[in-house]
């Protein structure tokens, strides 16, 4: 408990320099925005995973920038508190929850508005896992590690009032030494609301809420060319999150709750998650 407190706090105190990278969107599921066009943002997220046996809390930086309107590079760097002997998860879209650092670009290929102050998009994501010093509980944390690449593509409808995202991604890590760790593909939808009431300008906070539900199925693990038997899983989340925006910042947070598990003897079932974002655009 003290490691997950510990957590939350850090990434409040570095409020300073945080993004929501991923654009105004939810905290766990993929989503559609990028920054605009010349625009950096700075985000601090923490992020915990709470299992039976114990729990993992970790915090990520990330840095972004807007290279165009819908063309978006990132950057993100992780710092690990405390692990657990969990599932292979990524937690959000754009910041994993594993000890690894990654750089993202974010291609917006399709946008379209109806002129009513509602717009339809797409977004795809490309880019490089490379794994860190730190290294993970458990059976995973103890294979030769290589560097992966991950690929995601999301779309949705985004208005005053409502938003409605849908991806998949897919995480896949290539084999050092007859080690491998598990590929991990990944799903989410997320939908969001703003009242009438939370709609207001600087300065005042504009506020917004989601659900969001993400899924992750990851095959089994290799060790010295051999596939280790439960090590593999299919769980699915559901959680309310929220997000607050005033001027240049932004905070975001939420948790969710397993719906769906179906997790190897290899790792601890989870009970459940939570993310806090804090973000800064420049």
């Amino acid at each position: 408990m003290l490691s997950r407190s510990a957590t939350v706090a850090f990434a409040f105190s570095l409020a300073a320099g945080c993004v929501l990278a991923s654009g105004h969107g939810p905290v766990f599921s993929l989503a559609t925005p990028t920054n605009a066009k010349r625009s950096w943002s700075v985000d601090v997220g923490a992020m915990g995973r709470v299992g039976k046996g114990g729990a993992g809390a970790m915090s990520r930086g990330m840095l972004s920038y807007g290279v165009t309107e819908d063309f978006q590079l990132s950057l993100t760097v992780p710092y690990v508190f405390s692990t657990a002997p969990l599932a292979p998860a990524r937690t959000t879209g754009m910041m994993s929850s594993t000890p690894d650092f990654e750089a993202i670009a974010a291609w917006r290929f399709h946008r379209r508005g109806t002129g009513v102050g509602t717009r339809f998009e797409t977004t795809v994501y490309g880019g490089l896992v490379v794994p860190g010093p730190q290294r993970a509980a458990g059976m995973l944390g103890d294979l030769q590690r290589a560097p992966g690449v991950y690929t995601a593509i999301a779309t949705g409808m985004a208005s005053r009032s409502h938003y409605v995202w849908v991806g998949i991604g897919n995480t896949h890590f290539a084999e050092r030494g007859g080690d491998q760790r598990p590929n991990l593909f990944t799903y989410s939808a997320a939908w969001g609301y703003r009242p009438q009431s939370w709609r207001k300008d600087y300065p005042h906070w504009d506020w917004r809420f989601f659900v969001e539900m993400t899924g992750e199925i990851s095959n089994r693990a290799q060790r010295a060319n051999l596939t280790l038997p439960a090590t593999g899983a299919h769980q699915v989340f559901l959680g309310p999150t929220v997000l607050g925006i005033y001027k240049s910042y932004a905070i975001e947070g939420g948790m969710q709750f397993p719906v769906y598990q179906d997790v190897g003897s290899a790792f601890h079932r989870e009970r459940f998650r939570y993310a806090v974002n804090i973000s800064y655009f420049f």
